[in-house]
């Protein structure tokens, strides 16, 4: 695969709204940590009220009394289940506001990286990566964590009634810490393996599914469903390798504090019958230490969903830094359709050919090239150098004047128009798909957009017109229509130059017509255009053309002067272009 890279575009939020977004969860943050501090406050109720009965209720056997305790207890109760209910929720919005502050970024960059064809690295499952970040703050194991600082001083409560209950409590504890520790740096290797493999059997899945007419009609159904069978299998044992791992400490420390509650009782209990303690003193030990430990059972409990936050946190941290923010500091007026091509070299992997080497070119408004050559020769690699999909290894491009990575990455998508060798049509509408997927698209430029393209009878002919909704690998639509509807996405808002990556490849004799006419209006309108193409039919309103061999550029020149001397089937091409303006 390539490692090129894709020029970084400004999709940040301003200042202003990261400031203001940073400094509101923080506030959340500091609420949960206030909310905490009364919630374990309160937790002390059951400890107490038991202390109250045992020695006070039942020594004195004042009915009055156990029940103003009991009044206070319930109310104490209630204020518990409201605070804990409220950072519950707060922290489930931490979670979002954090999800909503890097989503725009993490699915834009994963668009521009997705865009180079890379099926490696820290791209994949990035918003999966998000979205464990997001659970793993809303989950019940990370409220956990805000409780742990608090067992300290359960355990320091537990000293006030006898030391030795203090120990006792102390070393169980240490050891359901030390349980958590061995369970984080054991299974975290089994737990990112597992997470892996069952990317990449997802992952399978979905190229499965984007091929299923392929798939099925070359009767590759069941060798792909063993091949995703035997990905899922070992995905699944994997996650279940991880699982009895986590599941065997989770379940040791649950057994361990149930064994440790009875054994601070036996031990409250041998203290009483030697005069040590009182009775109530006795339960409010148990219950404290039940108190104390409690968010370390439940942090190991969910111990899966939080591994996976924070592992999801590293790769999301990874693939931010791979993928940087640019930021454009002054906006450039809208270009005029003159490229500038110097000395253009493009990498592949290392040990692989360069894709492009020393091409140079000039384009003047109301001019068109044509780049021709045979399969592998580099075409759609300009094609996507010149849209600024590729940063150039050696060489640059100027469109205008200026070097394209200092246009932000809106004003590119105004200023070029760029039809892709392979068409894709959005979820949405006609329109919608035209408009660039803009949510309120501007009916009169959406319309003036299909008329150049000569699709816009066709529309009307679907089922609501431009209010048709489209989906992936829509049956209504030819491959024909299809590309002339992705013809009508690049002309919308009159680009001043037009990048045609092989556009005829699937259009009949009408369509070649409507194309020619697209780009003889372009040029007449002022405006460049190049046509990477094998058909001949496509360069006849081409000015110049030039040829591409291996990735170097062999001519370049006056069309008809390239045709005869580079072309060995010029005679044919000549006779095709008298025939279609005959």
């Amino acid at each position: 695969m390539s490692t090129m890279e894709v020029p970084r575009r400004n999709w940040s939020r301003s200042d202003d709204e990261t400031s203001f977004s940073k400094a509101h969860t923080a506030g959340l943050v500091r609420s949960v940590i206030f909310f905490g501090v009364f919630v374990n406050v309160l937790m002390l109720t059951g400890p107490l009220f038991m202390l109250q009965v045992y020695d006070r209720v039942l020594g004195s056997g004042s009915q009055e009394t156990l029940v103003a305790l009991f009044a206070l207890v319930a109310g104490l109760y209630a204020l518990y289940g409201v605070l804990d209910y409220a950072r519950g929720r707060v922290m489930a919005r931490v979670g979002v506001r954090y999800f909503d502050h890097l989503a725009k970024r993490v699915f834009t960059a994963a668009i521009q990286r997705d865009a180079l064809g890379t099926k490696t690295g820290c791209r994949h499952g990035a918003l999966g990566d998000l979205e464990a970040v997001r659970n793993a703050l809303s989950a019940p194991g990370f409220l956990a964590l805000f409780d742990l600082p608090w067992t300290p001083f359960f355990l320091m409560a537990i000293f006030v009634f006898h030391p030795l209950l203090g120990w006792a409590a102390l070393a169980g504890g240490c050891l359901l810490i030390l349980t958590t520790i061995a369970n984080q740096y054991l299974t975290r290797a089994s737990q990112k393996a597992a997470q892996n493999e069952i990317r990449a059997a997802s992952h399978f899945a979905s190229q499965s599914e984007s091929g299923a007419d392929l798939i099925h009609a070359q009767g590759m159904t069941q060798n792909m469903a063993q091949r995703w069978m035997a990905r899922q299998s070992n995905a699944m044992l994997k996650s279940l390798s991880a699982q009895d791992k986590t599941g065997g400490f989770t379940s040791f420390a649950k057994a361990f504090r149930l064994f440790l509650q009875s054994a601070m009782l036996a031990l409250g209990a041998y203290l009483v019958l030697r005069g040590e303690l009182t009775g109530g003193a006795m339960v409010a030990t148990s219950i404290l230490l039940g108190r104390a430990l409690a968010p370390i059972e439940q942090s190991l409990a969910t111990w899966a969903v939080m591994q996976r936050g924070f592992s999801g946190k590293t790769a999301l941290r990874d693939f931010l830094r791979a993928e940087p923010e640019h930021s454009i500091t002054t906006e450039l007026p809208a270009p005029k359709a003159h490229v500038s091509v110097s000395g253009l070299t493009v990498l592949a992997d290392p040990g692989r050919p360069a894709l492009l080497r020393s091409v140079s070119f000039e384009i003047a408004p109301g001019q068109a090239l044509g780049v021709i050559g045979k399969s592998g020769s580099g075409k759609s690699t300009l094609a996507r150098s010149v849209v600024g999909l590729v940063t150039p290894t050696g060489g640059e491009i100027r469109l205008d004047g200026a070097k394209l990575d200092q246009y932000s990455g809106e004003a590119i998508g105004r200023s070029i128009g760029y039809l892709p060798q392979d068409v894709v049509l959005f979820e949405g509408t006609v329109a919608e798909n035209i408009a660039h997927m803009t949510e309120a698209p501007d009916a009169a430029k959406v319309v003036a957009a299909a008329k150049k393209a000569r699709i816009h009878d066709t529309i009307l002919k679907l089922p609501k017109g431009y209010d048709t909704q489209l989906s992936a690998g829509d049956p209504c639509l030819s491959g024909g229509q299809k590309q002339r509807i992705a013809l009508a996405r690049a002309l919308y808002g009159n680009p001043q130059l037009l990048v045609l990556d092989e556009p005829n490849s699937a259009l009949d004799s009408d369509g070649c017509d409507a194309l020619n006419a697209v780009v003889a209006e372009t040029k007449q309108a002022g405006g460049s255009v190049i046509i990477m193409t094998h058909r001949p039919s496509a360069i006849s309103v081409c000015d110049r053309l030039l040829v591409l061999e291996n990735g170097a550029m062999v001519s370049h020149g006056d069309r008809d002067d390239v045709l005869n001397s580079k072309v060995r089937n010029a005679d044919n091409i000549h006779r095709i272009e008298k025939g279609a303006n005959q």
